[in-house]
């Protein structure tokens, strides 16, 4: 299965929350691969926790792939190159984990058919070896997406089930801002119908995920005054009407994942040993994490909508 991540606007935690999905997926048996599809800023390894890649790689990424200046990008184990002790060595019961990084100072570049060619080869070898892909797209509508849009669009891939993550904050301007790039001018479904998918088709493989999401009844509000309280409540259900007016309701929804203060200061993969040794990230992220990374891959969720 390939799943492509992408976001209108920068700050919705799209590239932690994708690469934290992945881990969770990998920890739950399933053989991942991570492609860092976010030509501008390949930044993917330095979430992972990989030094040398944390702007990319110098050379052999996805950059020099798809323009055929190499015949097939760096692969690295995470397991096996994470800098952090708590990610080196596959856990009992995990599968592979893998990053495929992008070359550093690389920038976006637009589709061409040797381009569009070389993705469909990569997006074929990715299914042959791996249970679960995550391409990590550039926010907007980027080359990146297009480029992939017009792969999957290729006859060898029409077989291969393909679903889409859209990453919004929960607020006002990012619940706007992730309906134009998927309902909108030259949105993923316009952009898509170009390349000649089936728009209905294309919608239904579409879910949302919110980010940043503050629980009313979470510790993090227990010291507001009442009417403090009162309003977020308030602003809250505003929130979800305009979710649902802009068709992000809950029904194509995948997952919410709450505010967390260490992905907030240090974008990163939060472990075991963060939330049960250290203490010092949420369970509750853990667990929305894991809940995901389940749904990704459950045929049931991603029906009727």
């Amino acid at each position: 299965m390939l799943v492509f991540a992408t976001s209108d606007k920068g700050g919705t935690g799209r590239s932690v929350t994708s690469s934290n999905l992945i881990y969770r997926r990998s920890l739950q048996g399933s053989d991942v691969c991570y492609l860092d599809f976010d030509f501008g800023s390949p930044t993917a390894g330095a979430i992972f926790a990989i030094a040398d890649l944390a702007r990319g790689t110098r050379a052999n990424g996805l950059h020099s792939y798809l323009r055929k200046k190499v015949p097939w990008p760096m692969r690295v184990d995470v397991w096996g190159e994470s800098d952090r002790l708590s990610l080196r060595g596959r856990p009992d019961g995990a599968g592979q984990l893998c990053l495929i990084p992008g070359d550093s100072g690389g920038a976006e570049f637009a589709a061409d058919p040797a381009i569009v060619e070389r993705c469909v080869q990569l997006m074929l070898r990715m299914e042959e070896e791996f249970d679960l892909t995550l391409v990590d797209l550039s926010s907007g509508r980027s080359y990146a997406t297009d480029i992939v849009l017009a792969a999957l669009a290729a006859p060898q891939l029409r077989g291969v089930t393909a679903r889409w993550l859209v990453f919004h904050r929960w607020t006002r301007q990012h619940i706007i801002a992730a309906s134009g790039l998927v309902y909108g001018q030259r949105g993923i479904i316009e952009m898509g119908a170009a390349r000649g998918h089936d728009p209905e088709r294309l919608r239904r493989a579409i879910r949302f995920v919110r980010t940043a999401v503050l629980d009313p009844g979470s510790e993090q509000l227990s010291g507001l005054r009442p009417a403090q309280m009162e309003w977020f409540e308030a602003y809250n259900g505003e929130l979800q009407r305009l979710a649902g007016a802009e068709r992000l309701g809950q029904a194509v929804t995948l997952g919410s994942v709450p505010l967390e203060p260490v992905l907030q200061l240090r974008e990163q993969l939060i472990s075991d040993a963060d939330t049960v040794t250290k203490q010092i990230a949420n369970m509750a992220t853990v667990e929305a994490f894991d809940s995901i990374a389940k749904r990704l891959t459950e045929d049931a969720v991603w029906e009727g909508a």
